[in-house]
Parts: C-alpha cells; structure tokens; sequence
C-alpha cells in the first residue's frame, strides 16, 4: 500500500478540526473534573466522622475496580432508563473525569500525608482556625507535591480518551475510522491520528518529568 499525500492532505484538516478538537475537550474537561473532585474526595476521605470518610473510600475503591469502558456504558446507556440523559460528550467528560478523580484522590492523600508535622504545629502554636490551617498552609503545599502525578494523570486521560467511542463521541481515533471506512483505507488516517497523541503525549511527559525533577529540588 502507497501513502497518498493527496488523501493525507484533504482529511488533515478535517482531522484537525474536527477529531482532535473534541480529544480535547473531552481531555481537559475530563482531567478539570479528575483534579477537583479529587481534592474533594481526599478530604472528606479523611474526614473524622466515619459515615462520611467509609462510604466515600468504599465508592473511590469500587471505581478503580471496575473497568472505565463499563462506568461510560452504563452511564450513557442505563442511566437514561431513570430519566438521566446527556450529551455523548458530556457524559464521556464526567465518565473520565470521576473515574480518574479516583486515583488523583490518593495522589492529594499522599501530598497531605506529606506535609510535615511541623506545619501542622507551627499552625496550631499560631492559634489558626482549622478552616485556614487547610486553606493557607496545608494544601497549598500539599497540591504542589502532588503536581506532578497529576500531571501523569492527564496525559493518561488523554491517552484513554478513544474509548469513549464506546458512547458514539467521535474524537480524532473515532474520526478517523470513519474517514478510513469511506476509501476502505485506513493507512493515512490512522497514522495521522496515532502521531496526534504522540505530538501532544510526549512533549507533555517530558514537562512533567522537568516538573518532578523542578518541584524535587
């Protein structure tokens, strides 16, 4: 089989524009979701009231267990029959979004548990309110530890966004199954799609390990 730069030309835009726009979107829709809710589950995860700290852990643990794919079907496809509907899209940013805010939740737990004790004591000699001692000393640290595996985290978002083809979203891999599908000719549009994700993967795993390295020193 030839390449043909004719084709390659013609669908780039297309591929461009249309694909990789909604890769996007979903990306970081889904990664803004992962890395809020995540914050917000590692703190009532330690949570001193057990009503609230167990059946958040037990809901984290029932997510890493089961497979994203599954989470995206039955969201899109079962919630419906209880009068919850969305967008493709939609459902396919809160899929990825709640499904990796199971795994930023430890990388938060991990930078809190980080903090030295110090901080922690340094806050209460000063008389500071629990509220604040969180908001100014603690997290603030706590996040910049965790920089870095959320920033791993993102690229694998990206790199898991294709699935959510599962839903009918059509990303930049989906799109180009479909152009390839018109010419029976899957050569150029896949490739171009597969150097997409490599254009964009590795310039950003190399920044998050520049980050680690930065953050470590």
């Amino acid at each position: 089989m030839i390449w043909d730069w004719d084709w390659t030309l013609e669908i780039l835009p297309e591929l461009l524009t249309q694909g990789l726009l909604v890769t996007l979107q979903a990306t970081l829709g889904g990664a803004v979701l992962a890395f809020v809710l995540g914050l917000f589950v590692a703190l009532l995860r330690r949570s001193r009231n057990p009503f609230v700290s167990r059946p958040v852990g037990a809901a984290m643990e029932f997510i890493r267990s089961t497979p994203l794919l599954v989470q995206l079907f039955v969201v899109y496809y079962v919630l419906p029959d209880f009068g919850v509907r969305m967008t493709a899209l939609m459902t396919g940013i809160i899929g990825l979004g709640v499904h990796y805010a199971a795994y930023t939740s430890e990388v938060y737990r991990a930078g809190i548990d980080g903090v030295p004790k110090g901080q922690w004591e340094a806050a209460i000699a000063l008389n500071l309110p629990r509220h604040w001692t969180w908001i100014s000393v603690v997290l603030p640290q706590a996040v910049r530890r965790s920089l870095p595996a959320l920033g791993n985290y993102l690229v694998a978002i990206f790199k898991e966004s294709p699935q959510l083809s599962i839903i009918t979203v059509v990303d930049v891999v989906g799109f180009a199954r479909e152009l390839g599908s018109e010419r029976f000719r899957y050569l150029e549009p896949m490739t171009i799609a597969g150097l997409f994700f490599l254009l964009v993967a590795i310039p950003a795993s190399i920044f998050v390990r520049r980050l680690e390295r930065r953050l470590g020193n």
